[in-house]
């Protein structure tokens, strides 16, 4: 079995865990990056303040590690509320959901991870519970069952998912407010990793600064987790600081590169340049090729690719730019040429003047 990457978002162990809440802000004014979210969501946070009244329910959605969860705190301590946490996969049957709604206080948060993944059963109590707060329940079986109406206080529902589009249209028009959560700039993780260096007590040159955040892949919980990968390699080594050359020698050490990309997301796109003569290769082909699940292939390894223009998506499949091709064959890798050449053709548009002739025939 693979120990978890680095820069991959599988879950921490505990400890680690412990560590990166700590490193999380907890007021809106601490958090790093996201401008048109943090300026939206205060003008929600303090309207619902001065009202007394729950604010209006939220869904965030985004890659993972780009801080929904960090967002959905914030806005129960901003409240000043208590922030009740749950996921679509843990709430299996009605009554479980139904069970938490009826021991919220009034104007409490209610976070659900991984919204999309909620069951029909569980999102039809939903409905009602955030549009009128009530919830209908059914009680005995057969003919002598009848619906009981319960009332609940006043909530605010925080949703979170990485994949917006399966969440299902009546859910989503539920939601008063949706804010899209996007990787992050270099300067913004620049930011995050010297907050996070105070935090742990660590001193760090500007130098090493840039390159952890070259390599951060936009997003913060990678970034906060490489600092932690550079801390131990440097006390190790007995260094009182994190130099550039330290920090440098670290990301070798775990093989990551001058673009944030590690062993297994070289082996994904060596796939597809040399397996494939840099594509078109469909999702089922390249995940059988790299033994990965297609789901995983498009949550975990392609995003960042797409955004780094490594990759593009086509009707036909995945096909490896350009750009990854020289990465690559800068990184001392063997690049076959693709099968998919430059156009020679006469394209339809190709050569037409502006009154839409060709320059022979306009002569």
């Amino acid at each position: 079995m693979e120990p978890p990457r680095v820069i991959g978002p599988a879950a921490l162990a505990v400890e680690e865990a412990v560590v990166e809440t700590s490193l999380r802000p907890r007021h809106l004014e601490e958090y790093v990056g996201q401008e048109q979210v943090k300026r939206n969501l205060g003008t929600l946070l303090e309207a619902a303040r001065r009202r007394g009244e729950a604010a209006d329910h939220v869904l965030l959605y985004g890659p993972p590690g780009l801080g929904k969860t960090t967002l959905a705190n914030i806005i129960a301590r901003e409240l000043g509320v208590n922030i009740h946490t749950t996921s679509g996969p843990a709430v299996e049957r009605a009554g479980d959901l139904a069970a938490i709604l009826t021991n919220l206080e009034e104007r409490d948060v209610l976070f659900i991870d991984e919204i999309h993944r909620l069951n029909h059963a569980v999102e039809e109590i939903l409905y009602p519970a955030m549009e009128d707060f009530v919830i209908d329940v059914m009680i005995g079986r057969g003919p002598s069952a009848r619906s009981l109406r319960l009332s609940l206080k006043p909530f605010t529902v925080v949703g979170a998912t990485t994949r917006a589009g399966r969440v299902g249209g009546p859910l989503r028009d539920r939601f008063g407010a949706i804010y899209r959560l996007d990787y992050y700039d270099a300067s913004d993780l620049a930011a995050i990793v010297r907050r996070s260096a105070a935090i742990l007590n660590v001193r760090i040159d500007d130098d090493a600064v840039d390159v952890l955040a070259r390599r951060g892949r936009g997003t913060p919980r990678i970034v906060n987790r490489l600092l932690r990968r550079v801390r131990d390699h440097v006390e190790v080594r007995g260094e009182d600081r994190i130099t550039a050359h330290s920090a440098e020698a670290a990301m070798r050490d775990m093989e990551i590169d001058g673009e944030g990309l590690d062993a297994t997301d070289r082996r994904l796109l060596l796939a597809i340049v040399q397996k494939f003569s840099s594509g078109p290769v469909g999702g089922a082909a390249l995940a059988a090729v790299i033994g990965e699940e297609v789901e995983t292939v498009e949550d975990v390894y392609e995003p960042y690719l797409l955004q780094l223009g490594f990759l593009d998506r086509t009707p036909q499949g995945r096909v490896a730019t350009e750009r990854a091709r020289e990465h690559l064959r800068v990184l001392g890798y063997e690049v076959p040429q693709p099968r998919r050449a430059e156009r020679a053709d006469v394209g339809l548009w190709d050569g037409l003047t502006s009154e839409g002739a060709r320059p022979e025939e306009a002569q």
